[in-house]
């Protein structure tokens, strides 16, 4: 099964519920869990690399990662909680080390810390026990173990002090501890009284400062664990404002939701925290060594949301090391980010924005993937249908809907989508940017949905029946019955001509979809199926169920099955190659199985999801993720499919929509065209004005007022364009709107359609008219203009003596009008900019006044919510207390007035019944007084009956005593004969062996000198042999230089030999044998003679030394032999005498304890017959005075 390998690509969605669950690798990566895994994300290249999860975990619930960015501490759950360390530096996240809680049986670690060198680790179990283990983990060392917190007081995070390694805080539900490292322990060195405070989170600012956040919004500052001060959470405000928001009791909404600090995190300029939900608010530090806060930053609300972004509560808050990127993740599983660099330069009020893509925020229902695009569908329970692209790894679309969303199917195409919901199904058009419903089916509660590969029909499961419907005609075609229980898969045939069903009934049917008959069917009641596929070739199908078995079927017989190892599988899928059949498990694993089937277990196991997996191969799970995976061979390449499948590119978009899109570009031209009109307009008067000079007053006011006219028409021109493009928006909203009502809405909106389009022709109508009188009045001003030109010239002629005056008239009025043309512009100019400056002020003005009222609403709202906190804190105690005592009062109020009531009831008979009842009292006082006398006397008799029958029994028992006791003193008095004459030997015999005694004591210290003695000997013998040997080392040294001399001689003797040898060579060369003989004296006989003579004295001097020192050892261990022999001999003699003398003794000891217990046995009766004769002439004179009376 090596042959095949599906290797993770690409992830869409966040793990909720870890601990910890995002942090920054580097500048631009960040790591975060998705399913089992934990993903590298690097943001600038939009690429992932994953980090698997162990195979038998059930899931993650805590990450951290070391401050140097290296490691990650990974926490899963199991049947032994584990934390596994891996190295992020390698390409594959290489598993470092694996940690576990030693002998304790914790289930989980909730969360865990590195210590600022990343050398030791710290991580929090979980309950009951709540222990706190401190390791040195490259060594998987234990160094301490704590309990940090009870059943009750569950622990929410620990950290390391970032300035002491051996420094560390602990916080959580009633519960903030600091502990130090010492002496191989963890010892608490304070715990202020928190009981009643609940920690959601802390952090450390400085080297003693830690502040932590409560469930009540309150940020509380600890130094050197004690509680100093609490900082003020709402901005820009005093403590004396504060202090009056105090008495305001009045005026608190008892609605108003206490925000909750769930995620603090330090930095360089202070701190940063969340507050409630889908708000960060940054702190600054401030000279007087508090903080003050300055900027919040929201998650934005979503228009196609129907549930706000702003009720999301952060989780956790990292900082990219330059501390320029915030991301935070939140509790409905989205990624956020924010870049701080931009709060300088953006006035506006900061949101944060997706880190990639919004994610599903509950467990995915349904998933389909398009044949003809690379679009992948999923449903959830979040109310959301997304729609993603597998190759660019983006968001498509999404849409969410207020039902849940329990099945979904994508058309080939891509161009349509199926969605099935609690109460129909419905049939979507994927347009541009919205998914829009246009038909809707009645088949309630559909859970399983799918297009044939021709797209002409679907199928759709409701309950135990299968419906299938023609895309075409929307008519139900056939319905499948045959189930005795649920549907729980369903998959189309590659021809479209049959149909595959499997249920919960233990049934597979395989239905032909032209005329609805089973073709054939393997039913198994023992086993519950859920999901089922055709191999690649359509001959067989494969299904899985809960009889933890892979079943391959054809021919209504099982062919084969592949049990599984404790796990049943959940989804089956079939590779579009057809070698390969994936399988998923409840526990998020994935099984590629080598098809055809093999015999025995052979598979390769991958740790996906943390929840039940139902689709493939794209995976999605109940934890609401959704993992991409790439199946490949041995050697690294893409699986080949057996169909060739073209891509095709075209999207829906309705008409209205696209006019919406050329609405933009179309207006911009008009807003052009009558620009340039107007333009033309001022010209012409300009230029009419400066042709017409001659012609009076009447002609250019005339001109004027047609100009001014034009200028209204086009003026209103463009004021009903704007009026147009509001009634667009309008209509637009409204569209958008409509898309979920019902049809009335629809013809409500083809109307306004209707009407848009008569506005639209009218406003073209009235252009066109414009510009028709435009030039009309332009060829009868011409007109006009000749005819003045005609008449002047002939008044010119008649009357040339009026010329003067009216030219001077003419001019003087042209002045005129020319000194008013100005001053109307100048004044009309003027008006224009006062008004425009007077207005943008007003607007200025509006806009600071509409931010002031928007910042004192949140001042307000922040006030109330401080109002509440505080007042209900003190409030509370208050009620408490006037509860408890107005409860003690009404109390005894109400015992007052049963009492009043029933003395005002009964006064009448009180009197009467007090008497009757001292009556009855009186007589049963006598009564009482009487038994009481009875039982007294009856007592005296009993106990006189008691003291007769006792006297006859001491009288009998002394008369027999007296008989025993009179035998007794007869034996008695023979024995005392015998014992005297017993201790009387006694004492003969114990004398002597207690002189032998002293005499042995005597002669045991005489042989304990002696030991002594020859232990002192034996220890000089020891110094003298380790002298020896010491001085046998050095005489083995000597002699190893010695050998290594002869060694040294024997290869000179050797060489020597080889030179003569090669002086044989020359035997017929007198000459070259005399230089080589020279040669050779010269280099072994220059004075060989003087050294032979000295070595051999030597190795003589050397022969003699150790043969004398080899005699003198032999001597030495002869006499050490010996002596070791003698002084055994003594000590074995020794030996033996103290035993034979101990044992003596301790038979004397036994003969003398028997002889001083018999002596007192003795003195005890002797002293028992002198009492017994005392009393017996006592006894004997009171038994006559008893006779005599």
């Amino acid at each position: 099964m090596s042959s095949v390998v599906a290797q993770p690509l690409f992830s869409f969605g966040l793990r909720t519920g870890v601990r910890n669950s995002v942090s920054f690798c580097d500048e631009n990566t960040v790591v975060f869990p998705c399913g089992n895994t934990c993903v590298c994300y690097n943001t600038s290249r939009r690429s992932q690399r994953f980090i698997p999860g162990s195979e038998k975990s059930q899931g993650m619930h805590a990450l951290a990662l070391s401050p140097n960015r290296r490691y990650l501490a990974v926490s899963e759950c199991g049947e032994r909680a584990s934390i596994t360390v891996f190295d992020l530096q390698h390409e594959q996240g290489r598993k470092r080390k694996v940690l576990t809680a030693g002998e304790s049986t914790a289930e989980e670690f909730v969360c865990m810390a590195f210590s600022h060198d990343s050398k030791y680790l710290i991580g929090q179990t979980g309950g009951p026990d709540w222990t706190l283990i401190f390791w040195l983990w490259e060594k998987q060392k234990v160094l301490a173990t704590v309990k940090t917190s009870t059943s009750h007081n569950p622990v929410s995070q620990v950290s390391f002090n970032p300035h002491n390694n051996t420094q560390l805080c602990v916080s959580g539900g009633g519960v903030l501890k600091l502990f130090r490292y010492s002496e191989g322990a963890l010892k608490q060195s304070s715990s202020p009284k928190v009981e009643s405070i609940f920690f959601l989170c802390h952090s450390w600012v400085t080297e003693e400062r830690v502040i932590a956040g409560t469930d009540s919004g309150r940020l509380l500052v600890f130094e050197s664990g004690d509680l100093r001060r609490e900082i003020n959470t709402s901005a820009q405000e005093t403590d004396r404002q504060v202090a009056m928001k105090k008495m305001k009791d009045s005026d608190v909404d008892e609605g108003v939701s206490v925000p909750r600090i769930t995620a603090i995190l330090s930095c360089s300029k202070g701190f940063i925290c969340s507050y409630g939900a889908g708000t960060v608010c940054l702190f600054e530090k401030t000279k007087e060594d508090g903080y003050r806060r300055t900027r919040d930053i929201r998650i934005p609300a979503d228009s196609s949301d129907l549930t706000p972004a702003e009720s999301q509560l952060i989780d956790t808050m990292c900082l990219s090391p330059s501390e320029e990127t915030l991301v935070l993740s939140t509790e409905r599983g989205q990624l956020y980010s924010f870049s701080l660099s931009s709060l300088d330069i953006n006035k506006e009020e900061p949101h944060f924005e997706f880190l990639s893509q919004s994610f599903h925020s509950k467990s995915i229902t349904g998933l389909s993937v398009c044949i003809r695009k690379p679009l992948a569908a999923t449903s959830s329970l979040d109310h959301s249908v997304r729609i993603w692209n597998y190759e660019t790894k983006v968001l498509e679309l999404y849409k969410e809907f207020p039902e849940e969303a329990l099945s979904v199917a994508l058309h080939p195409t891509g161009l349509f989508i199926l969605v099935g919901f609690s109460d129909k199904l419905r049939l979507m058009n994927l347009l541009i940017d919205d998914i829009r419903t246009f038909k809707e089916f009645a088949v309630r509660g559909c859970r399983e949905c799918a297009f044939s590969h021709g797209g002409h029909m679907f199928a759709a499961v409701n309950g135990n029946v299968i419906h299938i419907y023609s895309v075409t005609s929307f008519e139900n075609i056939l319905n499948l019955k045959g189930h005795n229980g649920k549907v729980r898969g369903i998959e189309w045939s590659l021809d479209d001509g049959r149909l595959v069903s499997c249920g919960m009934d233990g049934a597979v049917y395989e239905w032909n979809a032209q005329t609805g008959k089973r073709v054939s069917e393997s039913v198994l009641k023992s086993c519950s199926y859920t999901d089922v596929s055709f191999s690649s070739d359509g001959k067989t199908i494969l299904a899985v169920g809960t009889d933890l078995t892979l079943k391959e079927i054809q021919d209504c017989q099982v062919l084969r099955e592949v049990p599984a190892d404790e796990v049943a599988h959940t989804a089956v899928a079939v590779s579009h190659s057809g070698r390969v059949v994936f399988t998923g498990t409840p526990r998020g694993t994935i099984r590629a199985v080598k098809y055809p089937l093999p015999l025995q277990k052979d598979w390769i196991t991958y740790q996906a999801h943390c929840g039940p997996i139902t689709k493939f191969l794209l995976t999605a799970a109940e934890d609401g993720c959704l993992l991409m995976w790439k199946v490949v061979d041995k050697e690294g390449r893409g699986l080949k499919s057996n169909r060739q499948i073209i891509q095709t590119e075209e999207i829906l978009v309705t008409k209205l929509r696209l006019n919406d899109m050329n609405y933009s570009e179309k207006m911009k031209e008009i807003s052009d065209a009558f620009t340039q009109q107007i333009d033309s307009l001022k010209t012409m008067q300009q230029v009419r004005l400066s042709e017409d000079h001659a012609t009076g007053q009447t002609l250019s006011l005339k001109t004027m007022q047609q100009v001014r006219l034009s200028e209204d028409h086009a003026t209103g021109q463009t004021l009903s364009l704007k009026t147009m493009q509001q009634t667009m928006q309008q209509v637009r909203l409204s569209e958008d709107r409509a898309t979920g009502q019902t049809l009335s809405l629809k013809t409500m909106q083809q109307a306004m359609k209707t009407e848009m389009e008569k506005q639209q022709r009218e406003n073209q109508m009235s252009t066109a008219e414009i510009s028709e009188k435009h030039s009309e009045e332009l060829e009868a001003l011409g007109k006009t203009r000749i005819c003045l030109k005609e008449s002047y010239s002939q008044k010119l002629i008649t009357e040339h003596e009026r010329f003067q005056d009216l030219q001077r008239e003419s001019e003087r009025m042209q002045e005129d009008f020319e000194k008013q043309l100005k001053d109307v512009e100048e004044g009309r100019v003027h008006t224009v900019e006062e008004l425009k400056q007077n207005y943008e002020a007003k607007l200025e003005e509006k806009d600071l006044i509409l931010l002031q009222c928007q910042e004192d609403a949140q001042q307000q709202i922040r006030e109330f919510q401080e109002i509440v906190r505080q007042v209900e804190e003190d409030e509370e105690r208050k009620i408490h207390d006037i509860q408890i005592k107005y409860e003690k009062k009404l109390h005894t109020e109400e015992e007052t007035s049963r009492s009043l009531k029933g003395e005002s009831s009964l006064m009448t008979q009180k009197r009467q019944i007090d008497e009757r009842c001292s009556e009855i009292k009186h007589l049963k006082q006598e009564r009482q007084r009487l038994l009481g006398l009875i039982r007294s006397l009856e007592s005296d008799i009993e106990d006189l009956k008691r003291t007769v029958s006792g006297h006859e029994k001491t009288s009998q028992d002394k008369d027999k005593t007296i008989c025993s006791l009179k035998k007794k003193n007869q034996e008695l008095e023979k024995l005392k004969f015998v014992l005297d004459f017993q201790l009387n030997e006694m004492k003969s015999q114990t004398e002597p062996q207690q002189e032998d005694i002293v005499e042995k004591k005597e002669h045991i210290h005489q042989l304990q000198e002696e030991l002594v003695q020859i232990d002192k000997g034996n220890t000089q013998l020891k110094l003298s042999v380790s002298e020896l040997r010491l001085k046998l080392r050095t005489r083995d040294k000597e002699m190893h230089k010695e050998a290594q001399k002869v060694k040294d001689l024997e290869t000179h003797l050797q060489r020597l030999k080889a030179d003569l040898h090669n002086c044989v060579g020359f035997i017929q060369e007198p000459k070259k044998l005399k230089d080589s003989m020279q040669t050779i004296y010269a280099r072994y006989v220059a004075d060989g003679v003087e050294q032979s003579g000295i070595e051999e004295d030597i190795q003589r001097a050397f022969c003699r030394q150790r043969d004398h020192v080899e005699k003198t050892v032999n001597g030495l261990k002869t006499r050490l032999a010996k002596s070791a022999e003698q002084h055994e001999q003594v000590y074995v003699k020794i030996m033996k005498e103290n035993v034979g003398l101990i044992t003596e003794i301790n038979e004397l000891r036994k003969e003398l304890l028997l002889q001083r217990t018999q002596v007192k046995d003795y003195k005890s009766q002797l002293s028992v017959l002198k009492k017994s004769k005392r009393a017996r002439p006592n006894s004997e004179e009171g038994t006559k005075k008893v006779v005599s009376a």
